[in-house]
């Protein structure tokens, strides 16, 4: 069966998640310490037993959502005793997801990740002065309705498709005004549900172009090497191998739209029948459903999870029992 292994993004975090892993697998516990190391904190301890709100600072969330989700791939490999290209044809990951693809498939380091992503969370946060932009959700509202009320509803200011999730569900970002009239219009149009999000920044819209900037900067010193499956890229919904496109995509990505609905069906698209979820929540399961229910899901974060997907997928007797053995 033809896989896609995929990262959760931002939202996802909660106190506790990765700590049964780390006391499960010693390979997870490894990629702990090293973002940790990489960092120059324990950023682990926030996860395992923290402050919530904390956790959320944009500049945590990330690197930590990463490092939960590369824990949980090297718990699989761990397990099973394979690597990923040996487990998946290609790879994607929701927004900050794609630094974690990335890694996963080889084509960062863990601790460039992880610095990459502490700083990639900074500058996002300093783009915008807190208060002056909003994002929203826009329920049972397509695409193409998402960007005609985001263009009316602009006036001037901006106001754009941050997130095209699934069917039926946008996300818009922007000047709160403009994120507010939006609403506004969508739900005289009909829209089921319209709520601004509880976020920091408005992400994924040319107002983060100064994170842009930096970013660019920041990618232009670290090694990016070809990923041993490919990536589908958020901002152009397809397969992408070459580190310096992927290099130029990841800048892109930070003020461009999150096409994760196109991204899901290209890969489907490309012959892939089951998505696994590596990380915390399951965020992306759910919109996997959504977007085409004939994908096979599965969500991986705790040992229990692992050990249940690797004697479903892999049943082969010596295979499996690393994660299942460890958790007596």
């Amino acid at each position: 069966m033809s896989r896609a292994f995929c990262f959760p993004g931002q939202g996802s975090q909660s106190i506790g998640m990765g700590r049964a892993l780390a006391a499960a697998s010693p390979a997870a516990r490894a990629v702990f310490e090293e973002v940790d190391e990489a960092l120059d904190e324990r950023l682990s301890a926030l996860m395992f037993e923290g402050d919530g709100d904390r956790l959320t600072l944009t500049e945590n969330a990330q690197p930590a959502l990463m490092a939960v989700s590369l824990a949980t791939l090297a718990a699989l490999e761990e397990a099973t005793g394979y690597r990923l290209a040996d487990m998946a044809a290609m790879v994607a990951g929701h927004s900050l997801g794609e630094y974690s693809a990335l890694a996963g498939a080889g084509a960062l380091s863990i601790s460039d990740a992880a610095r990459l992503l502490r700083r990639r969370g900074l500058a996002m946060q300093r783009a915008v002065p807190v208060g002056v932009g909003a994002m929203a959700a826009l329920i049972n509202v397509d695409l193409e309705g998402a960007e005609e009320i985001a263009a009316e509803a602009a006036q001037g200011a901006v106001c754009t498709v941050a997130n095209d999730n699934a069917h039926g569900q946008v996300v818009i970002s922007g000047h709160r005004d403009a994120v507010q009239r939006a609403v506004d219009i969508a739900g005289q149009r009909g829209a089921k549900r319209c709520v601004l999000l509880p976020v920091s920044a408005p992400f994924h819209c040319p107002l983060m172009e100064p994170a842009a900037e930096e970013m660019q900067a920041a990618l232009a010193d670290v090694t990016i090497d070809t990923p041993v499956v490919p990536i589908v890229a958020n901002v152009v919904a397809k397969p992408v191998r070459d580190p310096a496109t992927i290099r130029s995509l990841l800048v892109e990505q930070i003020t461009g739209t999150v096409r994760w609905r196109e991204s899901v069906l290209a890969m489907k698209g490309a012959g892939v029948e089951e998505m696994v979820e590596l990380g915390a929540g399951k965020v992306l399961t759910g919109l996997a459903r959504r977007i085409d229910r004939t994908l096979r899901t599965a969500a991986l974060h705790t040992p229990d999870e692992i050990g249940a997907f690797v004697g479903e997928a892999f049943p082969e007797p010596e295979v499996g029992r690393a994660v299942a053995g460890r958790r007596a």
